[in-house]
């Protein structure tokens, strides 16, 4: 009633602008919705992540989503990698699926492999100590603005100096973005007291292992990537496997 009383008082001249424009963002509004007892419109009111809406369905994903993530903790890639393609496959339209692309695009890196070298602007240290195609090796992609990274880089060099010796080698890699500057990159290396291999890289590896947020991980063993995954899933156990 109020957008009919509205148009009639545009015709008569008498509606403020004001007026005017709630009316066209009122009719707007219903141009957006159907009309009463039609479908909407394709894509019309319709969530990217709203799942399937099936009860049913949408608890099986979420159940053989439970069961990738126990595959990956165990090191058995090739059953999480089959269960993942069972959940793209039969329950692609739920919101688990939806919310599993990031596992999705990670398992889809082990088994590539290792690239020739490392594309990288430069060394902030370690250069000399890198072979990424012998061994073992965990690439670590970082910034220096991320809370979650400052929490997990540190941790990392316990983890290099327990194993280095049983032959795991440590890369930090960053790209220096948004707030990040050589300078504070350095001064982090420093206060943390880093002493494994860090270099700015080009966004080449970034993109082939992946990485679409950090802290980010991945474990190249003879050449060949093994595990890709948050730095923080990394246990003593899987390490040990490695080596």
């Amino acid at each position: 009633m109020m957008v009919q009383a509205l148009f009639l008082a545009a015709l008569s001249g008498c509606a403020t602008q004001d007026q005017v424009k709630k009316l066209e963002e009122r009719v707007a509004e219903l141009e957006k919705k159907p009309a009463a007892g039609q479908p909407p419109r394709p894509g019309q009111g319709q969530n990217p992540m709203q799942g399937s809406g099936d009860p049913a369905k949408e608890e099986a994903a979420r159940n053989l989503y439970t069961e990738i993530q126990e595959l990956v903790a165990k090191g058995d890639i090739d059953g999480a990698k089959a269960k993942m393609n069972d959940l793209t496959t039969n329950y692609g339209d739920t919101t688990t699926a939806k919310r599993a692309q990031s596992t999705n695009a990670e398992l889809s890196v082990v088994g590539k492999p290792a690239p020739a070298e490392l594309k990288v602007e430069k060394w902030f240290q370690g250069q000399s100590e890198v072979n990424i195609n012998k061994g073992a090796t965990l690439v670590v992609f970082w910034e220096v603005w991320c809370p979650h990274c400052k929490r997990e880089v540190p941790k990392l060099e316990e983890t290099y100096e327990k194993y280095k010796g049983k032959g795991l080698d440590v890369v930090g890699l960053t790209k220096i973005t948004k707030s990040s500057t050589e300078e504070k990159v350095e001064e982090f290396i420093k206060e943390q007291k880093l002493t494994y291999p860090i270099a700015k890289e080009t966004g080449e590896m970034s993109d082939y292992f992946a990485v679409s947020g950090i802290p980010a991980a991945a474990v190249i063993k003879d050449g060949k990537v093994v595990w890709r995954g948050h730095p923080a899933r990394l246990t003593d156990d899987m390490i040990n496997a490695w080596l």
